[in-house]
């Protein structure tokens, strides 16, 4: 990265004009709270979550001539955001360590993030394919036209996920098998 005179970042990408960066500086600002928001809900952890908004903004920089309509650049940068991820997870090897039983916390059923923890498990428990919907729509607040154009689906066939997911984590919080 090299610093221009003005004191803005040239990222490897086209020369930079006063509006591209404008635009770009108004995209961030409206949407890197649900990036971070879905970023940490896709990898549970902080640090990476900001890793993985940074990266998704530098590739969205690098092509921000691409997006024609500003009102479609929400799941223009969750679906980079997206391919971030698995471009990360990809290239992860997870370093196993073994824990002794006797040194892990009590469990206690009463504490309320229990129940939040058992939901988490069984929300982690359904197929991707409808994990995935769900998510968007309970915790992102993204609508079905929204998450069907984030995961290229039809409207018809987000609806269908989120009712089977719904009937299938209920399930699975009732002790069936999904």
């Amino acid at each position: 990265m090299t610093v221009r005179s003005q004191g803005a970042l040239a990222l490897d990408s086209p020369p930079v004009n006063d509006a591209a960066q404008s635009r770009f500086e108004r995209l961030v600002h409206a949407h890197s709270a649900d990036l971070y928001r879905y970023a940490f809900w896709l990898c549970r952890d902080r640090s990476t979550a900001e890793d993985l908004v940074q990266e998704t903004l530098l590739r969205a920089w690098r092509a921000l001539e691409s997006i024609r309509d500003d009102g479609a650049a929400k799941a223009w940068l969750l679906t980079i955001l997206r391919r971030e991820h698995a471009r990360q997870f990809a290239r992860h090897r997870p370093r196993f360590d073994d824990v002794e039983t006797e040194n892990l916390p009590a469990w206690d059923s009463d504490d309320k993030r229990t129940e939040a923890v058992v939901l988490r498990r069984a929300v982690a428990r359904l197929p991707i394919e409808y994990r995935e919907p769900l998510v968007l729509q309970v915790l992102g607040g993204y609508s079905t036209a929204e998450i069907g154009a984030l995961l290229n689906l039809s409207r018809g066939a987000v609806m269908t996920r989120v009712f089977r997911a719904k009937h299938k984590l209920r399930r699975i919080l009732e002790g069936e098998t999904p």
